[in-house]
């Protein structure tokens, strides 16, 4: 039996994408899915599909920018399972411009949702994790973690960030605490209809022509949570075959 089974999944941005690949990935795995997302009508149309398939699952309307809210999500999760088992934070933006456009609004929105939306989810679920003395937080960062690109500074800051958290997670945790830090290149989701720069959003959707399957990083996800608990695996880089960078 997959070590996915029964256990309770928080995914934050479950509405499309990743993180809506992800779930449809873990309910037929058998696990407990608590779903986050900022658009109800999208929510209600995944856990209705997850519960028509068998599966079980419950949602919140969730603003990641907002404490109070991704906490009411992690104590929706408490009180209908009992427990956490995992985090999968998901939720981000991608709105790429040349520093000198000055887009400061953007670059405010990205620090908002990407690095401190995934520090509130660390820190709604981390008492708990400890509480059960077990607890696994997967962070989506992105292969824009690992190297800098043009028009994207501040993007890519906010992932190296993410892949900081994740492993002072890792350093911190000790045998209590898993951390995955998950690096997609492209892939096929939302994220580039964030880009508000013309010329910027050209050359990411010419980029994104070779883009990958979202499953593809829902596949990555399962195989993190399906470890052993004396297994922990921390980092995983996954691109399309023709992306150079």
């Amino acid at each position: 039996m997959s070590e996915i089974n029964g256990k309770v999944v928080i995914i934050t941005g479950a509405s499309s994408g990743l993180g809506e690949a992800t779930a449809h990935r873990l309910a037929k795995a058998g696990a407990k899915l608590v779903l986050g997302a900022r658009r109800e009508e999208r929510l209600q149309a995944l856990r209705d599909d997850i519960v028509a398939q068998g599966g079980e699952a419950i949602y919140r309307v969730t603003d990641v920018t907002d404490r109070e809210q991704v906490e009411s999500l992690a104590q929706a999760a408490k009180e209908a399972y009992g427990r956490i088992d995992v985090l999968v934070n998901n939720a981000g933006l991608m709105p790429l411009s040349p520093l000198d456009q000055l887009k400061v609004d953007e670059w405010d929105q990205m620090i908002d949702v990407n690095i401190k939306g995934v520090l509130y989810g660390v820190a709604a679920v981390l008492p708990t994790m400890r509480e059960q003395h077990a607890g696994h937080i997967i962070n989506l960062s992105s292969v824009a973690g690992h190297v800098v690109f043009p028009s994207a500074a501040v993007y890519c800051a906010t992932k190296y960030a993410v892949k900081a958290i994740s492993e002072g997670i890792r350093q911190e945790g000790g045998e209590e605490i898993r951390s995955t830090n998950i690096s997609p290149g492209a892939v096929a989701t939302e994220l580039t209809t964030t880009i508000s720069d013309p010329e910027t959003a050209k050359g990411v959707n010419e980029l994104y022509e070779m883009a990958i399957d979202a499953d593809a990083v829902a596949r990555a996800i399962a195989f993190a949570i399906e470890q052993p608990a004396d297994v922990d695996i921390n980092e995983l880089i996954l691109r399309p075959t023709k992306q150079p960078l």
